[in-house]
């Protein structure tokens, strides 16, 4: 009796055993399967993101990198020569709707004086106004990028559409301030007025080639302005300064700056927004 009983003793133990070591090697098999998925999900990305990954080139770099340093340091701020036609098509745009504002304006002001017939039409500015103004637009707004480019320097300072439309509205202000101001003489308001748009550049550019920029197109706008009143097209009443009044060239200074930066914000184009993964 007692071996019988010592019999059953270990066979109910083995039993036991057994049937505990089924869960455990069940825990194992589990436990190697989801380590095995997990490694598959861990690796997949990173093959996906090496068959992805930029192809080398025999200088030793990326394709992409050398694209973006081409490009006078990559993204949309320095692509200057990408969609001419729109970006050209919108300046244009721009200049002759501040053309017809602004001159309106100074004709409402008898500051700039056009022919009876001229006068009568909706707008009270001569007919070629407009698209000249429009094309010098144009021009202006391309050439900022351009020359941007050509010198190696990017201009970043303030490069969002709040900032343009504040200088917008400077400039807008400016020319009000040309026409509205009522001084002792024309010397003080074209002080006053080559300060303002100083500090338009100061405030919205801060670039050489800016401030360079702006005073080139000031003084040919000045010199295409003098022939256009000495050969009778129109005619500026007051004139102290040859044919024309001495406070236009800070008005052609701040409107380059103003259309340039216009340029240079469509130069840069949306930027794309960098991805986490």
């Amino acid at each position: 009796m007692p071996r019988l009983d010592d019999h059953f003793w270990s066979c109910s133990r083995a039993l036991g055993a057994r049937h505990r070591g089924h869960p455990t090697a069940r825990a194992g098999g589990l436990a190697a399967k989801v380590g095995e998925m997990l490694t598959s999900s861990v690796s997949g990305p990173s093959l996906l993101a090496a068959r992805s990954a930029p192809a080398t080139d025999p200088a030793g770099g990326p394709r992409g990198a050398g694209v973006g340093a081409r490009g006078g340091g990559g993204g949309h701020g320095t692509s200057w020569h990408h969609h001419l036609l729109p970006r050209s098509l919108v300046l244009f745009s721009v200049g002759v709707v501040l053309a017809l504002v602004l001159n309106l304006l100074q004709v409402q002001r008898n500051v700039t004086l056009f022919p009876e017939e001229v006068i009568a039409t909706i707008f009270s500015s001569a007919w070629w106004v407009p698209p000249c103004c429009g094309t010098a637009a144009a021009v202006v707004g391309l050439l900022y990028p351009c020359i941007d480019s050509h010198l190696g320097e990017p201009h970043k300072f303030k490069r969002e559409w709040a900032s343009v439309m504040r200088c917008v509205a400077v400039f807008v202000g400016i020319n009000h301030a040309s026409a509205k101001l009522d001084f002792a003489n024309n010397v003080q308001l074209s002080l006053t007025l080559a300060a303002l748009s100083l500090g338009l550049w100061w405030t919205f550019d801060r670039s050489r080639s800016g401030l360079g920029l702006g005073i080139t197109i000031a003084f040919l706008a000045t010199l295409i302005t003098q022939l256009l009143v000495y050969n009778g097209v129109y005619q500026y009443t007051s004139p102290d300064f040859l044919y024309i009044r001495s406070w236009l060239p800070c008005i052609f200074f701040s409107g380059g700056v103003t259309v340039g930066n216009i340029g240079r914000q469509l130069a840069m184009g949306v930027p794309e927004k960098p991805h986490s993964d």
